[in-house]
């Protein structure tokens, strides 16, 4: 469904890079739009690895449906991470200096894969997103992300992520040892503001 071949690598090649950056678009959009997001983000020294959805979606419905309405292209979707995730590992690039970022769909979607899979990595962005699935089923997620940095921010009101399901990801994820930060934006709209930017960049600075 969702294929490994269609992703752009930007910035440095995985084996000559010392970091590493999955980078997830939204509903509707592209890998050129994370391309666009990039360019505000302070990446330089990473590889950037920006797969392109099947027919510009990860999913089709909403990330509020139940998990099974979404089938088989969420489980596409997390495989094509895990299958990234390990050819970067493969390059030479630790654990702990792989990222992950998305917008929106592409934020829900990065959620889902790092709290499936929960351990030590250089940090998590979450620009309006959240779990996955009807209602968060804890049983999903049993890792430790051993102060992994995460970043969540939202609108209140969001068009398409309510803030409850956004305050309760945080604070699973807050459970899992992450060391995270949420920040919710009074009418902001669908979008990213630059103090959300700002404190993506911290994180992508941090030297973790």
């Amino acid at each position: 469904m969702h294929d490994a071949n269609e992703v752009v690598i930007a910035g440095k090649k995985p084996e000559n890079a010392g970091k590493a950056i999955i980078m997830l678009h939204g509903r509707g959009a592209g890998a050129e739009d994370m391309i666009h997001l990039a360019s505000e983000l302070d990446l330089e020294g990473f590889s950037l690895l920006i797969p392109q959805a099947r027919r510009n979606t990860w999913y089709p419905y909403s990330f509020l449906e139940p998990e099974v309405k979404n089938q088989p292209w969420l489980e596409s979707a997390l495989a094509l991470i895990s299958e990234l995730k390990e050819r970067i590992y493969i390059a030479g690039i630790a654990t702990e200096n792989i990222y992950f970022c998305g917008f929106s769909q592409g934020a829900c979607l990065s959620l889902e894969y790092a709290a499936r899979n929960a351990e030590r990595y250089g940090g998590v962005i979450a620009f309006s997103g959240g779990l996955i699935g009807e209602r968060i089923d804890k049983s999903k997620y049993s890792g430790d992300f051993s102060q992994t940095p995460v970043y969540m921010g939202c609108s209140d009101p969001d068009p398409h992520i309510p803030v409850d399901r956004v305050r309760e990801s945080y604070g699973m994820l807050k459970n899992m040892n992450a060391e995270i930060h949420l920040d919710i934006f009074p009418n902001m709209g669908h979008t990213i503001n630059w103090e959300e930017i700002e404190k993506a960049n911290r994180i992508l600075n941090s030297g973790h």
